[in-house]
């Protein structure tokens, strides 16, 4: 990828943030530090790797994308109406009565979204069971689904890992969002699941590690998946719970904040700020 095209995808990524601000601020509603985490995985998955046709959402080759951390979906519902799944608009009705939008994702609701998610631990046993009836059916395309570092701790996931490894599911791709950070505390104080790479590893999958969000290095792991035939994938995307928002970042307690007027300004602030340097660095790229 040519360095004008990652700062694009960097433009876009940090956009999306600002839109995700302003859907969470306008609902009082919503997990802004869980949505920002996932930002640069989801730009490079929609914009660069997944086959799919927002005209046809439900066109059976399409590639299938699934969040099972459900809590994260303004950052998916951002990113369907950017890419035209449905209008622009319907992100500031977010979380509001008669809303397509809820606070977690619903199938027969949204167009784009392959699974209703957010009772956590639900949505890798999902995505192995598409990753079966592709092959069952014999059609090519793939399934990736982003789970969260918290969500591995409920045992369903690890059944999953254990049938999709069974099953040899090389058409599946796992996303591990490792911010270190849940709900109540940071992982390894509620429930350590480190050595995270290594647990994968023993539950049959090919597992790498990666800056969760450097989209050069994202970028070139998806574009290796599979990873081994025969051998589902696991991608360890390092992350930052809040990234992109300064007093964010990091803090335990921003699971579930919401930005009050005073944060609101400081958080569009800093995200403008960072717009105006990657628009910058982009003219000079041209």
């Amino acid at each position: 990828m040519k360095q004008k095209e990652i700062i694009e995808l960097e433009l876009k990524a940090n956009s999306l943030r600002e839109k995700i601000l302003e859907m969470i601020v306008k609902a009082n509603s919503g997990h802004l530090a869980p949505a920002f985490s996932i930002i640069e995985l989801l730009t490079v998955l929609y914009y660069k790797i997944l086959n799919i046709n927002p005209a046809h959402p439900v066109w059976p080759e399409r590639d299938r994308f699934i969040l099972s951390k459900g809590h994260g979906c303004a950052a998916l519902y951002a990113i369907l109406a950017e890419k035209g799944f449905f209008p622009l608009d319907a992100l500031f009705t977010f979380c509001q009565p008669g809303s397509i939008l809820g606070s977690h994702p619903e199938m027969q609701k949204i167009p784009g979204v392959e699974a209703s998610t957010g009772s956590l631990g639900h949505g890798l046993s999902i995505a192995v069971g598409i990753s079966l009836a592709g092959r069952f059916d014999r059609r090519d395309y793939r399934t990736f689904c982003l789970v969260g570092d918290g969500e591995c701790n409920e045992g369903s996931i690890w059944e999953a890992a254990m049938s999709a490894s069974h099953h040899k599911l090389d058409n599946l791709t796992a996303i591990i969002d490792y911010n270190k950070l849940q709900a109540s505390g940071t992982v390894k104080e509620v429930l350590s699941t480190h050595p995270m790479e290594e647990k994968w590893r023993a539950f049959g999958w090919k597992t790498v590690e990666v800056d969760g969000h450097n989209i050069k290095e994202v970028f070139n792991i998806f574009k290796k998946t599979p990873f081994k035939k025969g051998k589902p994938s696991a991608i360890i995307a390092h992350t930052v719970k809040g990234k992109g928002i300064s007093f964010v970042e990091n803090e335990v307690s921003w699971h579930t904040l919401i930005p009050n007027n005073q944060e609101y300004e400081l958080a569009k602030n800093e995200l403008r700020k960072r717009n105006a340097k990657l628009s910058s660095k982009i003219k000079k790229a041209e």
